[in-house]
């Protein structure tokens, strides 16, 4: 079988927001909803040119829209919405629950995925609306408003060695530097230099994969693959090159094979969490396994794949930050 990724287009920009709370703010131990949604209503608020439109697709401008393919998730839940992956992954604070007092600081990521990144000057220029939005709980010591904090600087940075660039600083978007992006061609670099007998897989956050119709608590190989194949091929499909780099035979055979890899240590748990949506008024659950997970066998053409799930993302719930686990026995890899 010719390599998984050989025709792959796809890429990732990936941002760190440093930021200093500015009144108490408290967060939960899940807060990359919360995170997603003051990002983009900070960018429908400062870019929507229709905010009378009930939803982005009753919109006529809709098609032309820059923004459309990032808040229109959020606006609305219809069939688009749903088929199409959101071209973005959120990374919240991994502290878990916390309270912050003003000037204290903390951080959050954002990967773009694929041409989504020509909306990056958008992102930048809605955070003067991302702070004065807030963010974590409405608290009485700020007059029933949630926490508010500053956006000291943003920086891109290559997740596979120590490079970053700031792009905004101090209220000040650097128009003379360039995003920094990790292409396929990397991706490839990096899985030649994987053992392609054994390795192993930690998972930060919760992972939490649906497997013919049931949820998977206990790690399988098989499971894995195939969801993180899905969801890669439509993002590839979708803001990549368009088309398909693999066939439908090709995916069968190639889930076959990983049915023959073994978990041969597996000291994950599950986590269970919840989720509470202001704008469905609902809790959603969101647990999932998280540790770590040794895999052996023949495991050469899933080494590219999976090094693009460590920056993807994989399962539920990804673009929350979910599905967010590292390699562990490679070399070369330098956690930003």
């Amino acid at each position: 079988m010719q390599p998984l990724l050989q025709s792959a287009s796809l890429s990732t920009t990936h941002l760190r927001f440093s930021v200093r709370a500015s009144t108490p703010l408290e967060i939960d131990a899940v807060s990359g909803s919360a995170l997603r949604g003051s990002f983009f209503n900070a960018v429908w608020r400062r870019f929507c040119t229709n905010k009378e439109a009930p939803s982005c697709a009753a919109c006529p401008l809709h098609e032309r829209c820059p923004v459309s393919t990032l808040v229109a998730p959020l606006r609305e839940e219809n069939r688009r919405g749903q088929d199409i992956p959101r071209p973005y992954v959120i990374v919240p604070p991994l502290e878990g629950a916390r309270r912050y007092q003003p000037g204290e600081s903390f951080s959050f990521d954002l990967t773009l995925i694929g041409s989504i990144v020509q909306l990056l000057p958008y992102i930048l220029l809605s955070l003067s609306q991302l702070e004065a939005g807030g963010l974590g709980h409405p608290l009485e010591e700020n007059e029933g408003r949630r926490g508010r904090f500053q956006v000291e600087q943003v920086e891109t940075y290559h997740p596979f060695t120590s490079e970053r660039q700031t792009i905004y600083e101090q209220g000040q978007m650097r128009a003379q530097a360039p995003a920094i992006s990790v292409h396929a061609a990397e991706w490839s670099e990096r899985a030649a230099q994987l053992n392609c007998s054994q390795i192993a897989l930690r998972f930060i956050t919760p992972l939490r994969l649906v497997d013919r119709e049931h949820l998977v608590k206990k790690i399988a190989f098989r499971p894995l693959i195939h969801r993180l194949l899905e969801r890669y091929l439509a993002l590839e499909l979708h803001y990549g090159n368009q088309r398909a780099s693999i066939t439908r035979e090709e995916q069968e055979a190639y889930l076959r094979q990983a049915e023959a890899i073994a978990c041969t240590g597996d000291h994950t748990i599950w986590l269970e969490l919840q989720s509470h949506s202001n704008r469905q008024k609902r809790s959603t659950p969101i647990g999932g396994l998280v540790g770590e997970a040794t895999f052996a066998g023949h495991l050469t053409p899933f080494l590219d794949l999976l090094v693009a799930g460590e920056l993807i993302h994989v399962g539920k719930n990804a673009v929350k930050g979910n599905g967010k686990y590292c390699l562990v026995y490679s070399t070369g890899f330098a956690p930003p």
